[in-house]
């Protein structure tokens, strides 16, 4: 089934995703007729973090017993977002990654919702008998044990029970995901990256942060005032790291490099912009206008003020000292 292809942005994310297996659904109207004994959950799914890869497995291991398709419902904006407009968080994943992520889950069919008021104003018992089972078709549902649905959240799980039981379909509930006795949670896992601590957010996350965008050209003093050419990134992620310095690995083209990235201020030349400036070990092509991929793996300083340039470039070989050993330490993919 074609998508109703909403905005541009979409139409390159739908491209891209396309090329594997995920069949992307982003107009209920367009429906024709219901999947295939769909098992299906529900969700916003920022950042697919361990949590919602729990439930993910579930779906397609109900899917499978049942010979039918694995679904992921998610929406696009935030629903806080058009509710409270100014109030949504922070974006963990932004729309193309976390559609890349389900579909590098495994899932069937993804159905990523345009959130409106309108939508909003759907009451639960509607959603569910002319959606859910109307539209869809579903035979079972996997939700988390917070789930709430319909107009106003009014929608809980003793409701959708009751309703599977007169629609006939099943519900199942995964319960709350805890990792070294942290909850996975989006919530949790933003604070983490908004404290620098890198290692524990992939812990729960299941991979690396990371933030893309295009290269863009900077103030140009990386190679010509200190001696190590930086990538200026131009994110694309709402959700940065703390201020400081990083080793990271870098994603050019598909092949990997590895680099330390500054996230700050640059206060050594009284910056007043956020930047994101990262310098490619081992790499020496020009970058402007190509999109890469930062992925974070640990916090080695805070960002601070040097006297003068020369004590910042040394500064900058020590990073790339302490980056290396990073590197030499972490596990061999």
């Amino acid at each position: 089934m074609k998508p109703n292809l909403q905005t541009e942005a979409f139409f390159h994310v739908y491209q891209e995703i396309s090329r594997d297996s995920m069949q992307i659904i982003d107009d209920l109207n367009a429906i024709e007729e219901p999947l295939i004994n769909p098992v299906l959950t529900i969700g916003n799914f920022d950042g697919v973090h361990r949590g919602h890869l729990a439930l993910f497995e579930r779906v397609k291991e109900r899917a499978r017993s049942i010979g039918g398709q694995s679904a992921v419902m998610t929406f696009e904006p935030h629903p806080i977002r058009v509710m409270k407009p100014g109030n949504g968080p922070l974006l963990i994943t932004p729309t193309r990654q976390k559609l890349e992520l389900i579909g590098k889950a495994g899932i069937d069919v993804l159905f990523c919702i345009p959130f409106t008021r309108d939508f909003a104003a759907i009451s639960a018992e509607d959603f569910v008998k002319d959606i859910l089972v109307g539209k869809i078709g579903i035979k079972e549902i996997v939700v988390g044990y917070d789930y709430a649905f319909g107009r106003n959240r009014e929608g809980r799980i003793p409701l959708l029970r009751e309703m599977g039981e007169k629609l006939g379909f099943l519900v199942h509930l995964v319960g709350p995901i805890h990792i070294d006795h942290a909850l996975v949670s989006s919530t949790s896992i933003r604070k983490l990256v908004q404290e620098g601590k890198l290692l524990e957010a992939k812990t729960l996350l299941g991979r690396d942060y990371q933030v893309e965008g295009v290269v863009v050209r900077g103030h140009q003093r990386g190679g010509r005032l200190l001696g190590f050419p930086t990538a200026n990134l131009k994110p694309e992620d709402e959700l940065l790291p703390k201020t400081g310095v990083y080793a990271v690995t870098v994603m050019i083209n598909d092949e990997v490099y590895q680099g330390v990235t500054n996230v700050g201020y640059n206060p050594t030349f009284h910056d007043k912009a956020l930047t994101v400036e990262t310098h490619v070990l081992d790499y020496s092509g020009d970058l402007v206008g190509k999109k890469i991929k930062v992925n974070f793996l640990s916090r080695l300083r805070g960002e601070k003020s040097f006297q003068d340039i020369r004590e910042l470039s040394e500064q900058i070989a020590k990073d790339i000292e302490d980056a290396r050993t990073v590197f030499a330490a972490a596990p061999k993919a």
